[in-house]
């Protein structure tokens, strides 16, 4: 399969179950935030809200388009990472996968709301930075991407506490007169109609933003692995015909020679070089093969390593000039978007192994942190109030999130509104000091841990394969 050996064919499967097996427990470890308010204001029951949950999770994941997924891949620059040994490849897997699951299995026996995003970033993180000590590359962690990601995961808890404390004294102010929003559940009782509904909509919103937001990092883990253990079969979408590429390339070799051609500032000189070289590159590859009608698989990955190089340069000339609607500037952002479509996709097959995995994950498994969330971070019981506040702020967190290309942590941005919405209510003494400490240091030590024991199996295994 795939062009691989029967044994590595057979790693390779393993690899792709334990990836399923990640965005399983995601499934029940993460989404559990978004069925906690409806389940605790008793507007749906227990099974009601984790079907529907995982029905709009798995929804979320081929709604979602992938581009949360490539800001993932593009953290770890996997050219670096293969190598003349594929074992090496497997290694940097096996690295990747047990740590993230040991992480999220371990806080979620605990009970402890801890971040997926922050253990598979962490994880890669590790591999990056292990293979970096192995000086076998000088780009073994794509920094800059790596700092663009880190921004979004530090900022948004703070973002979700705040927000939904303001929201929460918004509502009080304008819904002076209206107790009923502000009430607790009276037993079993659901809420009035209209609360219900509301209720149960923003739940679907968390459910629908995390499978387009956190389905994606599954997505971009498996398209990892894939790339990594079968490079020739998975390096470019195969459902790209020759024609397209080689129009592609060729309207990129014509939008760089007009900027050669018009002159560059000697800042942008250095980047218009690379962007030369590498078009030079695909020129020649692509007239040897005939316009890559000839193309052989073991060529595949040199091409998305030329296209990928090319790219870079081509950011790094035109960021000064972003906005300006210049033609040359019109020209080689449509060449370069033409030919990124080549190396960021994901088969279809992956996104339903992804949709599948994390929705059923989501209908099992789910009590542990939803007792956390619903009874463990507030000293008062969740309020209607509270509860559609805590997640209309962390649906439009993700959601915003994901149109920009940016993981999140539903954990941490949910969580952080829950207890922004009990420090309205009652100020910090409303607050369970041991709750609250545990998910903070949940949030500090997810990244350290996960970079440290990644990173240390990396080598680990990196050695014993030789």
């Amino acid at each position: 399969m795939f062009g691989l050996s029967t044994v590595l064919t057979a790693l390779l499967v393993l690899c792709i179950l334990c990836v399923c097996a990640f965005e399983f427990i995601n499934g029940f470890h993460d989404t559990a935030n978004a069925v906690a308010t409806v389940i605790y204001t008793k507007s749906l029951k227990p099974v009601q809200a984790v079907v529907l949950s995982g029905l709009l999770n798995g929804l979320g994941v081929f709604l979602g388009g992938i581009g949360v997924a490539m800001g993932i891949i593009h953290m770890l620059p996997v050219e670096t990472l293969v190598d003349q040994s594929i074992t090496h490849s497997l290694g940097m897997v096996g690295a990747i996968l047990f740590t993230a699951i040991l992480w999220n299995l371990g806080t979620w026996y605990l009970g402890i709301p801890a971040s997926s995003s922050h253990t598979l970033i962490g994880s890669i993180l590790g591999v990056g930075i292990a293979y970096g000590f192995l000086g076998e590359g000088e780009s073994s962690v794509n920094w800059r991407k790596v700092i663009h990601i880190g921004e979004a995961l530090l900022f948004s808890p703070a973002f979700g506490f705040l927000l939904a404390m303001f929201l929460m004294m918004l509502l009080k102010a304008i819904f002076t007169k209206n107790k009923q929003l502000f009430a607790s559940p009276d037993g079993d009782t659901p809420p009035p109609l209209w609360i219900r509904a509301i209720l149960i909509l923003t739940c679907s919103a968390v459910s629908f933003s995390h499978g387009s937001n956190d389905g994606q990092k599954g997505i971009g883990l498996m398209m990892l692995i894939l790339i990594g253990v079968a490079p020739s079969y998975f390096a470019l979408d195969r459902s790209t015909t020759p024609v397209e590429m080689a129009a592609s390339v060729a309207a990129l070799e014509s939008s760089a020679a007009d900027w050669r051609q018009a002159g560059s500032q000697a800042a942008h000189q250095p980047a218009l070089d690379r962007l030369s070289s590498h078009v030079a590159a695909l020129t020649t590859m692509r007239v040897e093969s005939g316009d890559f009608v000839d193309l052989a698989d073991e060529q595949r990955f040199a091409l998305r390593r030329e296209i990928l190089l090319a790219l870079d340069a081509a950011r790094d000339m035109t960021k000064d000039h972003e906005g300006e609607p210049t033609a040359a500037l019109i020209a080689l952002k449509k060449s370069t978007d033409e030919l990124a479509s080549f190396t960021e996709y994901a088969p279809t097959w992956v996104i339903v192994l992804i949709a599948l995995s994390l929705g059923i994950g989501t209908m099992i498994g789910w009590k542990r942190i939803v007792v956390t969330i619903g009874e463990k971070i507030g000293k008062t019981h969740l309020s209607y109030a509270q509860g559609a506040s805590a997640e209309l702020v962390a649906a439009s967190t993700i959601a915003v999130s994901t149109y920009l290309h940016l993981p999140v942590s539903t954990t941490h941005v949910l969580s952080s509104g829950i207890a922004g919405t009990m420090f309205a209510r009652g100020g910090k003494e409303n607050l369970q000091k041991s709750t609250v400490t545990k998910i903070l240091w949940a949030w500090v030590l997810t990244v350290p841990f996960c970079i440290t024991v990644s990173g240390a199996l990396f080598l680990l295994f990196r050695a014993l394969s030789g």
